[in-house]
């Protein structure tokens, strides 16, 4: 993980203009991987599940006010967010930065209220697997499994107990 100084958080919507190289490039990326047609991953959901009135959140990691690396969940069910778009920009990878948007957004969401993560990456990203295994994420899965025979690869963690910014932890 970096430790740069002049990395930033920002939480921001989809309309934000920095959120663009993000949706640009994973755009690319599926469709390089997945064909033409992988795009669609990126609209499959409403922009507002990913804003805190439908108990998503966007967020940037910014170096010099440039986004890097970003990623977002949204409300899976009532106590498990869903990561969605994690990505770190081509220019920026091999540093540290996915982790770090990874362990952002488990923070908010447990800061929200939710006890778990489930997310499912494809089976032709090898280094989303690896990242979210070293993260201490759990396949669910056959890991011996030929990932291409499996389709999405789905992963779940759960989450430390955080209580609620201003509110009392449950008994």
């Amino acid at each position: 993980m970096t430790s740069a100084p002049e990395l930033t958080v920002a939480e921001v919507t989809v309309a934000d203009p920095r959120v663009e190289p993000l949706l640009r490039e994973l755009a690319h990326e599926y469709s390089t991987r997945y064909g033409k047609d992988a795009h669609s991953e990126i609209s499959r959901y409403p922009d507002e599940e990913f804003t805190p009135a439908y108990g998503g959140l966007l967020l940037l990691l910014l170096e010099h006010g440039e986004p890097v690396a970003g990623g977002a969940f949204r409300r899976h069910d009532a106590t498990t967010a869903e990561l969605k778009r994690i990505w770190t920009h081509s220019a920026h990878r091999r540093r540290g930065l996915a982790r770090r948007i990874v362990a952002e957004l488990e923070q908010a969401a447990a800061e929200r209220g939710y006890a778990r993560v489930y997310l499912t990456t494809g089976p032709r990203q090898p280094e989303a697997r690896g990242l979210y295994l070293a993260t201490g994420y759990t396949p669910l899965f056959d890991t011996e499994a030929e990932p291409q025979a499996i389709g999405p690869l789905p992963f779940e963690k759960h989450l430390p107990a955080r209580p609620r910014p201003g509110k009392a932890p449950a008994p």
